[in-house]
Formats: structure tokens, C-alpha cells, sequence
């Protein structure tokens, strides 16, 4: 039994959808990141990064439990527990790999900026909506143009790199992405939403998950609390 320290965010979807997909048993355990579960020392232990998602398996390589954080890491640990999603060979590996460090390294953290002053900011600033709205503009066009050549942006398959895309790409409209010029990258984007594995995982937790309206959790997401916190 995997025990996933998760929230219904994109992050948190893509080791929901990887676990969903390779039929992995799993607890999901939420973490209140507006309520900030992320900074309790038991979750700090686990991920001390204080953000979600962070596993447990019980059942890790030496048979023994073994504790990750950072999506992108736990998406290989469990392709390659399970034995799907990372390519057959050392060439579809390293094109998965390199697409995943993609998502990690831009398509999650830029998107999540464009989404913020956007949507969040208490005041608009129109050098910060501009530098990420022309960023993820900019993003979404490298996929677009690895999607009109590729059924998939390691190539011809599905894998962890398109796992970890996925849920970013389902908030496009906050940032600032209009689907008609990307029609590649709807396409992808639409086939992907359509398995099954995807829809069950994206109920997970869904309930837990309310509307970012009350202050005191604006300030422990995006305020001064999460620096105060030991």
C-alpha cells in the first residue's frame, strides 16, 4: 500500500493519475495546504519542502518503506516500480525524461506564476501579468509544436511526461491561453482528459477542496505565515 500525502491540485493530480493508471493500490491522505497541514512536523518529515505530494511505500526497492517528495521524482519511482510509463528502451527513457524535467522545471512553475497574478494577485502589476502570460505563451507553444509532429510529447506514447503536463494545462484559460491557437496541443490535451484512469484520479480528494476566497488561507499560500513557519 502507497500512502499519497496529497491536495486536488496539479501536483497533486499527476501522482493521483500515475497511481490510477498503473492500478497501484493507494491511500490518498489529504494535506490542507490553505489550512497548512503542509508545515505540521509530521508532514515535514516526510517532505521537507513543506508541499505536496509526498508518498510513503511501504513496500519500497529493498522492501523496506521509503519516503519521497517532489512530484517529478515520485512519477519515476512509480513508473518504474510499476514497469509503464518511462519508454521501453534507453532512448524512449531519456525522451520521457527529458520532457518531465520540462513540466517540472517550466510548464508547472510558470504556469503557476501566470495563474497567480492573474487570478491572485491583490493588485494587478502589469510587468508580472505580462512576463507570465507571455511566458506560458511561449510554453505552450513549444508543446505545440512537439505535438503537431508527435502523438505525444515523448513521441508516439503515453508517459509519465504527459502525466505530469496534463493537470497544468487544465487551468489554461487563467493562464491567459486561448485553445484556438493551440490545436495540437488540444488535441493531446482532450485524448488524455478522455481515460478513464485520469477521470477516476481527478475525483480524488475533490471533495476536500474549496474556493481560495478566505484570507487567512491567502496568506499561508501566498503570504508572510509560510516564512514564519519553523
Amino acid at each position: 500500500m502507497i500512502d499519497v500525502y496529497s491536495w486536488p491540485t496539479p501536483n497533486g493530480h499527476k501522482v493521483h493519475i500515475m497511481l490510477e493508471e498503473c492500478g497501484l493500490s493507494y491511500r490518498a491522505i489529504p494535506i490542507d495546504i490553505g489550512a497548512g497541514d503542509q508545515f505540521t512536523p509530521e508532514f515535514l518529515a516526510i517532505s521537507p519542502n513543506n508541499k505536496i505530494p509526498a508518498i510513503v511505500d511501504a513496500d519500497g526497492p529493498d522492501g523496506k518503506p521509503i519516503a519521497l517528495f517532489e512530484s517529478g521524482a515520485i512519477l519515476v519511482y512509480l513508473a518504474s516500480k510499476a514497469g509503464q510509463f518511462l519508454g521501453q528502451t534507453d532512448r524512449e527513457k531519456y525522451q520521457c525524461l527529458q520532457w518531465l524535467m520540462f513540466q517540472v522545471g517550466g510548464f508547472g512553475p510558470m504556469l503557476g506564476q501566470a495563474h497567480h497574478f492573474r487570478i491572485y494577485a491583490p493588485e494587478k502589476i502589469d510587468y508580472a501579468y505580462d512576463r507570465y502570460t507571455n511566458e506560458a505563451k511561449r510554453l505552450y507553444n513549444v508543446l505545440e509544436k512537439q505535438l503537431s509532429h508527435h502523438a505525444y510529447l515523448a513521441g508516439e506514447s503515453y508517459t509519465i511526461a504527459d502525466i505530469a503536463s496534463f493537470p497544468w494545462a487544465r487551468s489554461a484559460a487563467n493562464q491567459g491561453i486561448d485553445w484556438n491557437d493551440y490545436p495540437h496541443t488540444k488535441r493531446w490535451f482532450d485524448q488524455i482528459n478522455q481515460r478513464a484512469a485520469v477521470q477516476k484520479a481527478l475525483k480524488v480528494l475533490a471533495d476536500h477542496r474549496k474556493p481560495l476566497t478566505d484570507a487567512k488561507a491567502k496568506d499561508i499560500l501566498f503570504g508572510q505565515s509560510q516564512y514564519a513557519k519553523k
